[in-house]
């Protein structure tokens, strides 16, 4: 009987493995082809798909970027390197352009999982929101206004001004903290860790590696 139920115990955990995987591989296409950003509803939409309704079977943030990763080598990998290092150069300008606030590159342009639906996304600091979009205004850039959400610890959630607007094609969202935050960000929807921020001369090395360097 213990060796039976060992056997069930084992099938039950490859089964869960199984559905998992097929969860965040369904929820990679959908990020990757529909140019979904948000993981949460990436992986209702797989699971829809795939036919699981158990939590239990929901896949982990990080599954869905390994997953989205190992999708973009296989289906998109010339596609996605053209894709990804358009983004960079962009971030790269806007940065030089926005470089009084203090910019730094952040989400899948920085991490290289960025496609042709990715925008730019960029966090600058400055106290005052009007100072940014003034400064945007003055150039004769025309730009959106929203808010987002974001997790600043395990305890408080805080929002945020977004500004959106378009450069040479490519979308842009800058997201205006202000000054002192630059020295804690807020936390990845992925890993809840401290999230990512490159500062423009990361973003230069970046784009001095040959396409084929690039981390995907």
């Amino acid at each position: 009987m213990h060796k039976t139920a060992g056997y069930h115990h084992i099938h039950a955990e490859g089964r869960t493995h199984q559905l998992r995987r097929r969860v965040a591989l369904e929820a990679a296409r959908l990020i990757s082809e529909h140019g979904i950003r948000d993981y949460q509803m990436a992986k209702r939409k797989a699971a829809q798909h795939v036919g699981v309704s158990d939590e239990g079977y929901l896949p982990r943030n990080r599954e869905i970027e390994e997953a989205l990763r190992e999708h973009q080598r296989l289906f998109r990998g010339d596609e996605q390197s053209r894709a990804l290092r358009t983004r960079r150069e962009a971030a790269r300008d806007a940065m030089r352009f926005l470089a009084s606030f203090e910019p730094r590159l952040v989400g899948a342009v920085l991490d290289g999982t960025a496609d042709t639906h990715t925008p730019v996304s960029l966090h600058v600091f400055d106290d005052s929101l009007e100072a940014v979009a003034g400064f945007l205004h003055d150039h004769g850039i025309t730009f959106e206004t929203r808010a987002r959400t974001l997790r600043l610890d395990r305890q408080r959630n805080a929002e945020f001004p977004v500004l959106l607007f378009d450069a040479n094609g490519v979308a842009v969202d800058i997201t205006v903290f202000p000054r002192d935050a630059l020295r804690q960000a807020p936390l990845d929807r992925i890993d809840e860790r401290p999230l990512q921020r490159a500062s423009l001369a990361t973003v230069d090395a970046l784009l001095v590696d040959e396409p084929d360097n690039f981390v995907l």
